[in-house]
């Protein structure tokens, strides 16, 4: 590390223990609320309300169903304030219900071609009667009334601000949204963006903006300028070639006000998956940063991934907790990674909590790549998803196992394997691990997270362009933007989650897709760098309606699969012939560890295939998405599986203790609240991941 980033850390970390002597004792937050997301500021996903408990959960009926009516995925986990739940829709429209009962109070419904980007929620703002919510929808941040639903309008302009505000010039026409709620800190909200995954993705700064005018009021800049610490991680001329983007926060952020310390985790740098263009340990991607809340100064930072060519984002806001050790209280802060580890710092230091050790892993062989020959692991905790597996671990229920295990064999495997031309197992996988959900903690300092145990098959090729003479201008478009995903074929990879493109048009309007073009669902992006001409290109190739003369002006957009001289070939699960992961169960996890002593206190099999059940086979898990939700009551709730299924596990021994049906999947973290004196878990149950079937509802459970 250079000598400039360690001096400011000693200088800012002072300065903070000085105003943390004169706080003295902090106070405890209240964690009987759950007016933000994940609970709290600390985004400990921790309830102290405890009327449904482990002695009487049994008894927890479903009390009201809210049914948007805009059906599709939905990440949300709602806010209460003042007896008002506040959410999305599949397709971002804002409402507001009675937490008591579900009835709508208001929504918002935005004009124009609307969005398909999920979005997990919402943020809270008030200053007397000024009460606001504040959401990201497409490039914009919104403020509405939180009382009538309407625009804010002296917020911005006439109630929104551009995300893309602070960013560098060249993010004009490039993709950047918001699918996380904003961190208060006073008047200011600090926002996540997610931003493209190839080279011509912007770069996603951290931005604060003034929540009573919407102004920018400071800037992080998570790739630096020549000259400021950080820089010398890259290639002098990196941001002049504006090859490379990322770096972006999108997971959301935690928050410890009264030090007046924002935390916020990154990404990779992209493009993801190869980096010969960006030699070195590039910071600030894939680093928890802690940063000055009221300045955007950088305080300390811990990068958990050098040089990431796998897309090793940090995918969920970090945990403020306390911790015991040696007798000491230590107010700390801890990271779950999609790699399966968990790192855990002193919160105003930076100072590892356990012993991290730098361990040396393979070269790449893909020409001028250079892969960094290290990588951290703390010692404590122990992983808690398997770091790899052996042939005796390919699946045994498998009908075609032998097939498996011959493509075992020949792939490289083994964690921090760089990926080449061949196939490279990926375990964990491309969504962790952990996932965006998150993990919870208690009072105690125990940590409950949620895993995947899916392996993935990735690959680079060449990134040729032969014959291109011979391609239209749509199919040279469709080969620069989508091939990755959907196929040279269109057939797309549904098992993965990229559905086939063949014969499109007899099931999607061209206004419905120039609107994906440009948005984005789920794991894509959106290309709203493209022109409204180029979109109409790509659809024509879709449509098989394509002009003759098309002209390759049109297509002559550089985008980052031009630019780069690999290509990634596609996001594909390692699967047996009906669809089940190649590797033995289990296949999702729930894991509680004591961060105080770094050991694993207990662990779980989450969710089930009905039909293996059926056929005698033990519970195997599923992949899952969606956090838990602890509370003082002694209990964990969780949906967050493919079976669709909401459950409650006793917190101190991982038993489960009751389990129901949802109306659709509720991929999405529970919360829980309290009206006049009575208890309730509400969850989203949007469905429409990993082939399940879409919902439109909110589902509140009560005694």
């Amino acid at each position: 590390m250079k000598k400039s980033i360690t001096i400011i850390c000693i200088i800012c970390a002072a300065a903070i223990l000085l105003h943390s002597w004169k706080l003295n004792k902090h106070a405890d937050l209240d964690h009987s609320k759950w007016s933000e997301y994940l609970g709290g500021p600390d985004r400990s996903h921790y309830s102290s309300l405890r009327q449904i408990n482990a002695g009487n959960v049994s008894n927890l009926k479903k009390v009201w169903e809210y049914k948007s009516g805009d059906s599709g995925q939905v990440q949300c986990n709602p806010i209460i304030v003042d007896d008002v739940l506040y959410g999305v829709t599949a397709s971002n429209q804002v409402f507001a219900l009675d937490a008591a009962n579900g009835m709508q109070k208001w929504k918002y419904v935005q004009p124009g071609e609307g969005t398909s980007n999920t979005n997990r929620g919402v943020t809270y703002w008030k200053d007397g009667d000024d009460k606001r919510i504040l959401y990201g929808y497409n490039a914009s941040l919104y403020a509405l009334n939180a009382e009538t639903g309407q625009l804010v309008k002296s917020f911005g302009d006439g109630g929104k601000v551009s995300l893309k505000a602070g960013l560098e010039a060249n993010a004009t026409n490039r993709y950047v949204v918001s699918n996380t709620p904003g961190t208060l800190f006073e008047d200011l909200i600090i926002m996540p963006l997610r931003v493209g995954e190839d080279g011509g993705a912007a770069i996603g700064y951290i931005q604060a903006f003034d929540v009573r005018t919407g102004k920018v009021a400071w800037v992080f800049k998570t790739i630096p300028d020549a000259g400021e610490p950080g820089a010398e991680t890259w290639p002098a001329d990196i941001k002049v070639k504006q090859e490379v983007g990322g770096a972006n926060s999108w997971p959301g952020m935690s928050i410890d006000r009264e030090r007046q310390i924002i935390y916020v985790p990154t990404g990779s740098a992209a493009f993801d998956f190869y980096g010969g263009n960006r030699s070195g340990k590039n910071l600030f991607a894939n680093c928890l940063i802690a940063l000055n809340a009221r300045t955007g100064k950088y305080i300390w930072h811990y990068q958990m991934v050098h040089h990431d060519i796998w897309d090793r984002d940090l995918p969920a806001p970090p945990n403020l907790l306390k911790v015991k050790q040696k007798g000491k209280v230590i107010d700390a802060v801890a990271q779950v990674t999609k790699n399966g580890y968990v790192f855990i710092f002193d919160r105003v230091t930076g100072k590892p909590l356990f012993p991290i050790d730098e361990k040396p892993f393979p070269k790449s062989d893909m020409p001028g790549e250079k892969a960094w020959p290290t990588q951290p692991i703390p010692r404590l905790p122990a992983a808690f998803a398997r770091q790899n597996v052996t042939e005796n671990d390919i699946s045994h229920i498998a009908e075609n196992r032998q097939e498996l295990i011959e493509i075992f064999r020949k792939a490289r495997k083994g964690t921090f394997q760089p990926l080449s031309l061949s196939p490279t197992i990926l375990l964990p996988g491309a969504d962790g691990g952990a996932e965006w959900g998150g993990a919870a903690v208690d009072p105690e300092g125990i940590l409950y997270v949620n895993a995947n145990e899916m392996p993935w098959i990735f690959s680079l090729s060449e990134n040729k362009r032969s014959n291109s003479e011979n391609l239209s201008s749509g199919h040279l478009l469709y080969n620069n933007t989508c091939i990755t995903c959907h196929g040279a074929e269109l057939k797309g990879n549904p098992a993965s989650g990229f559905p086939s493109l063949v014969n499109i048009k007899t099931r999607v309007s061209r206004k419905e897709i120039s609107r994906l073009i440009t948005s984005g669902r789920g794991m894509m992006p959106g290309f709203n760098q493209l022109s409204a001409i180029q979109k109409q290109s790509i659809i024509d190739f879709l449509f098989n309606e394509e002009k003759t003369e098309a002209s390759s002006a049109i297509a002559g957009s550089k985008t980052a699969a031009a630019a780069a001289p690999y290509k990634f070939n596609g996001y594909d699960k390692f699967l047996d012939n009906n669809g089940y992961p190649a590797i033995s169960p289990p296949w999702g996890t729930l894991t509680a560890i004591d961060m105080n002593t770094g050991k694993h206190l207990w662990k779980r099999t989450l969710g089930e295939f009905k039909e293996l059940s059926a056929k005698g086979i033990p519970q195997t898990g599923t992949e899952n998405y969606g956090g838990p939700t602890i509370t003082a009551g002694g209990l964990l709730f969780i949906a967050a599986t493919k079976d669709g299924m909401f459950r409650a596990f006793d917190k101190k021994t991982g038993n489960l203790l009751w389990e129901t049906q949802l109306p659709a999947a509720g991929y999405a973290t529970p919360s829980t609240y309290e009206v006049n004196g009575k208890q309730y878990v509400v969850v989203a149950c949007g469905g429409a991941k990993l082939g399940t079937k879409k919902g439109d509802s909110y589902v509140a459970f009560s005694l």
